[in-house]
């Protein structure tokens, strides 16, 4: 097992590498950079000693190889660098955001589990009737519309109209979290409620589960003992998949309720090219991405014995 977990570990680093730098082309070659954004914003004309002067001190001036490298270099010795825009250490801002997109990842999360799991399993015991069929409708509508209609269509009945939540969030609470999750929650819940009907009914259409009704063993007992279980590799699968996406892909759903978190950072730094910012971000995305699959992985062999990691036994 440890063997397994050290090669896992081993093949992430050319993978974070290469995301590093593949991230750092992209941002450089685009149209602009920091120093003519914030120049811009001033709304005066600035001469051109000026931004070279100011290139000069963010090191922007340099072959793109030797930026790639020195910022390298530091992200290793825990130097995330700083903000070209409000010259505030990067690593800061980064955990001063943190909080928030955790909050609103959890409340996501829990939604989801409460809203796909029991309407999953509900769908797949009412085969092919009325509440299937019910279920099965209000999941495509779900998974067609698009997470900034949804928000608008929640701002709209539950702030303006009935005027329960905010319309945007104020602070960091459980009133202002409640439709930025929810928004979430409906998105992933449209689609994982049907992963968790199609296991759920390859499980019930097993031999294990004919031979025990015939014993007349309990049809309840043998979905909560059997079936579940043996369904929570896809379950927790679907989860921690859940994960990473919510850690790393809010930023649309967190600047249209303006939740200051990780991903509204991460849009206002990509308007404004704050390079180090959005370097932040994405190295943030590519490690939750990494750990989790790995977390993935290692979990199956602890809940499925039959599966064997690596090809390795026991």
């Amino acid at each position: 097992m440890q063997k397994y977990v050290l090669k896992r570990f081993l093949q992430l680093i050319p993978i974070l590498l290469a995301i590093t730098f593949l991230s750092f082309a992209m941002m450089r070659i685009a149209g602009s950079d920091a120093v003519e954004q914030k120049m811009e914003n001033t709304g005066s004309a600035v001469s051109q000693e000026v931004i070279d002067a100011a290139r000069r001190e963010l090191g922007l001036d340099k072959p793109f190889l030797v930026q790639y490298f020195v910022w390298l270099g530091n992200l290793l010795k825990g130097d995330m660098g700083t903000s070209y825009i409000s010259s505030k250490p990067v690593f800061s801002t980064f955990v001063s955001k943190l909080p928030a997109t955790l909050l609103l990842t959890v409340a996501s999360i829990l939604l989801t589990i409460v809203i796909s799991i029991p309407l999953g399993i509900l769908a797949a015991v009412k085969q092919n009737r009325f509440t299937d069929y019910l279920i099965r409708i209000c999941s495509f509508l779900g998974n067609s519309m698009p997470n900034f209609f949804v928000a608008l269509l929640l701002m709209y009945f539950f702030a303006i109209r009935l005027n329960v939540f905010p319309v945007i969030a104020k602070g960091v609470g459980l009133k202002s979290v409640a439709m930025p999750s929810l928004t979430l929650a409906i998105a992933m819940s449209a689609k994982y409620l049907r992963q968790v009907r199609a296991t759920i009914l390859e499980e019930l259409g097993k031999e294990y589960v004919a031979g025990a009704r015939a014993r007349g063993v309990k049809f309840s007992v043998i979905m909560w003992k059997s079936v579940l279980k043996a369904s929570l590799v896809t379950i927790i699968t679907l989860l921690t998949l859940s994960v990473g996406s919510l850690l790393g892909g809010t930023a649309i759903v967190e600047s249209i309720f303006m939740w200051d978190g990780v991903g509204k950072m991460a849009v206002d730094a990509i308007n404004m090219r704050d390079y180090p910012i959005i370097q932040a971000y994405v190295m943030w995305m590519a490690v939750i991405y990494v750990l989790v699959n790995l977390i993935t992985d290692l979990s199956y062999r602890f809940l499925d014995p039959r599966i064997r990691l690596g090809g390795m036994e026991e």
